[in-house]
């Protein structure tokens, strides 16, 4: 549910979004979800209807860990491998 977040960065989605894109069950959903809540990672933006939408926190160090994790895994992947001497 969080690496959907941030590959939708900056876009915001809806619990209900999430639940269809992520595959993951309701219950499972709420039961992950409280605990994203609790820490933090995660700040709801605009209410559309009764449907409210969340971006992940850019300014918690969780949430800035892991885009830095992100881009160096993207970075990684684009060098060319290196042969390993044996």
């Amino acid at each position: 549910m969080v690496d959907y977040l941030l590959e939708k960065r900056p876009y915001d989605a809806s619990k209900q979004e999430i639940i269809r894109e992520t595959g993951v069950s309701r219950n499972t959903f709420f039961r992950i979800w409280d605990r994203i809540e609790r820490f933090g990672l995660v700040k709801p933006t605009r209410t559309i209807g009764r449907a409210t939408l969340y971006v992940l926190d850019d300014a918690n160090p969780v949430v800035e860990r892991l885009r830095d994790l992100e881009f160096t895994l993207i970075k990684a992947s684009m060098e060319p491998k290196k042969k390993l001497h044996t």
